[in-house]
């Protein structure tokens, strides 16, 4: 493993759809991540966050360029680049019949936790996520914020250097989203790095310690949080004035 100051590195990341016309979703683009850092990814709906995502996570093929976790190539390393990795996807990809324990119990099996350990983590992540009262339940039957802790605890079940989540609060109310906030601010501090993507901009400011924002498959900005917030002005206020300016900007 790295012991590199940097987690994650995309080099000129290029990702094609190929079509009737081909079509560029990421178009050369290049970026870290420090380690420990809490690092925010906004952009509007279709702009390229989750196709990055896919490249990095490797349910994505690239066409071009490179991508590193942690030290290990995404695609001549994919194993050892996706054990460092948690991924809390928006949609709940798990069977909806199964109880809560064993859907975090079996992802657990997916990295290769032995039975005793797997058992004695999923205890953990339980009690911390504040789903031990739940455990046997379907997770059909869960609340939103709660199935939001599901995908959580399966994220974490492997204890990866790096989470990434894919609006991780979208659709629960404001009481658990602040929950979640809390949880994730305590997982960053203990050293976890993370990377988030929201369309709750008041999320992004509050949690991230820097912002890169994509457009049209490109990276167009990339700085500290603080920096959006210059002359009174929120990130909202930014993100809205950076998007437009490269929606004005781009070529035809």
């Amino acid at each position: 493993m790295s012991t590199s100051s940097v987690i994650l590195q995309v080099n000129d990341l290029v990702k094609e759809y190929p079509g009737a016309s081909t079509k560029r979703a990421v178009d050369n683009i290049s970026f870290t991540v420090d380690t420990g850092s809490f690092f925010g990814l906004l952009g509007p709906n279709g702009a390229g966050k989750s196709t990055t995502i896919g490249c990095i996570t490797g349910t994505h093929i690239l066409t071009g360029g490179q991508i590193l976790v942690n030290g290990y190539d995404v695609v001549s390393d994919y194993r050892s680049a996706r054990r460092q990795i948690g991924l809390s996807s928006q949609e709940y990809n798990v069977n909806p019949f199964e109880s809560v324990r064993h859907l975090i119990s079996f992802m657990g099996g997916y990295y290769g936790l032995r039975w005793r350990e797997r058992r004695e983590r999923v205890d953990e992540l339980l009690e911390q996520l504040q789903l031990t009262d739940h455990a046997h339940k379907q997770f059909k039957e869960l609340s939103g914020g709660l199935k939001r802790r599901v995908v959580l605890a399966r994220a974490l079940v492997h204890q990866p250097p790096l989470l990434i989540l894919d609006e991780p609060t979208a659709g629960i109310d404001v009481e658990q989203r602040r929950s979640i906030w809390t949880l994730l601010q305590e997982l960053n501090v203990a050293g976890t790095t993370i990377i988030m993507t929201s369309h709750y901009l008041e999320e992004i400011e509050r949690l991230c310690d820097r912002v890169a924002i994509i457009n049209h498959g490109q990276i167009v900005s990339d700085r500290p949080t603080m920096a959006y917030q210059q002359a009174g002005r929120t990130l909202e206020d930014a993100y809205l004035a950076i998007t437009a300016a490269t929606e004005v900007t781009r070529e035809p």
